[in-house]
């Protein structure tokens, strides 16, 4: 990949979340990189797509595009059984790869994933875009510098609704084709930002049910999370709430921060609350949010990865940092289904729950799991 040329991007998946959020990111680095073609199994839906978005090229299967067009950045945009077998084959090609959320459905794909990459790339990126606004990493600073004192509390809270209609989807709902409910599907942003924000965490205790939708995984969970600077967290994800909102609140020593949003944050909706005892006018304004607003979306992670890839380095959130939201994802669904509390350092390639999230357990698992392979 030189760097006297532009970039040759594919997507693979043309439903509504590259429409609306991947090619608007690629649009906006038209000076890096150069949106070439697309892939979809529904001949309707890839010829809709591309007199909508001018895109040149359609292809009917993955390994074709990869053939005919050899790109070098590819954004995965598929249901999520689809995920792994077109990020392999996208890496093996030796091309980069945006991988949208859920990542996989299991630790055992994700691996499958790294095991795919080779040093100086490519690499598979997971879009977690909250950690990227200016808002999150400003707060990210603070914290990591103790400018906040020492993390104590937190809240994250990811309260959708999705009503019965949602779930029609085919591909919805089931273990096989959408791996996780909320947890996986709609909670894994704010979780995302939760770890971004106060790091490693040690152990897991979760509960979770099928309370009202018509589905085989969980469409609410709950979950109290320690991480390994002693905090403590206590996690909702719901696609039963009328009220939605996406909330984050860390609560330290010597301040109070929140964001509240739903799909996407801007400093604005940043607020830090100082202790009663801190009085200090320099230090406020230092916790006051950047002059620069870089709102949480597709196109500011799209930046970092073209910037890696001009420089042939690691992305942000793949590999090992793109491993860890799937972990505690993992650990919270052992913990609820299994009714123990989970402990980091006991999730192992020869627990069932590395390898599918419902860990077989009856009740939950599917009676036949079907996949589809042919993206």
């Amino acid at each position: 990949m030189a760097n006297s040329r532009r970039f040759r991007a594919a997507i693979i998946g043309t439903g509504g979340i590259a429409e609306v959020c991947h090619v608007p990111a690629l649009r906006a680095e038209a000076d890096r990189v150069e949106l070439v073609a697309a892939v979809d199994v529904d001949p309707g839906r890839l010829a809709d797509f591309l007199v909508r978005t001018d895109i040149p090229m359609g292809y009917a299967s993955t390994a074709e595009m990869l053939r005919s067009q050899r790109p070098d950045l590819v954004h995965v945009c598929t249901p999520p059984a689809a995920h792994v077998d077109a990020v392999v084959a996208a890496l093996e090609s030796g091309a980069w790869v945006l991988l949208e959320k859920p990542p996989c459905r299991s630790l055992a794909e994700f691996d499958r994933i790294t095991a795919a990459e080779r040093p100086g790339g490519p690499y598979a990126s997971v879009v977690y875009q909250h950690r990227f606004g200016s808002g999150a990493r400003h707060a990210g600073e603070l914290i990591a510098s103790g400018e906040l004192g020492r993390p104590l509390v937190a809240l994250c809270q990811t309260t959708w609704y999705r009503g019965h209609e949602y779930f029609e989807v085919p591909w919805r709902g089931r273990w096989a084709t959408e791996g996780g409910g909320p947890t996986l599907g709609h909670g894994i942003h704010q979780l995302d930002l939760l770890l971004a924000l106060l790091g490693e965490w040690t152990e897991v205790g979760a509960m979770m049910g099928r309370l009202d939708r018509a589905v085989e995984t969980e469409d609410v969970s709950v979950a109290t999370v320690r991480f390994a600077n002693g905090a403590l967290a206590s996690i909702v994800n719901s696609v039963l709430s009328p009220d939605e909102v996406s909330r984050l609140r860390i609560d330290l020593t010597e301040a109070t921060v929140e964001v509240n949003h739903l799909y996407g944050h801007r400093n604005s909706d940043w607020r830090y609350t100082p202790a009663p005892s801190m009085v200090d006018p320099a230090r406020l304004r230092r916790w006051s949010t950047p002059s620069t607003d870089v709102p949480s979306s597709h196109g500011a992670q799209l930046t970092l990865v073209l910037d890696a890839m001009e420089r042939r380095e690691r992305p942000p959130v793949s590999g090992r940092q793109g491993r860890e939201t799937l972990e505690l994802i993992t650990a919270l669904y052992r913990s609820a289904l299994t009714g123990t509390t989970v402990r980091r350092d006991r999730l192992r390639q020869d627990d069932v729950f590395y390898h599918r999230l419902h860990g077989n357990m009856p009740g939950w698992a599917p009676a036949n799991e079907s996949r589809r392979d042919d993206w």
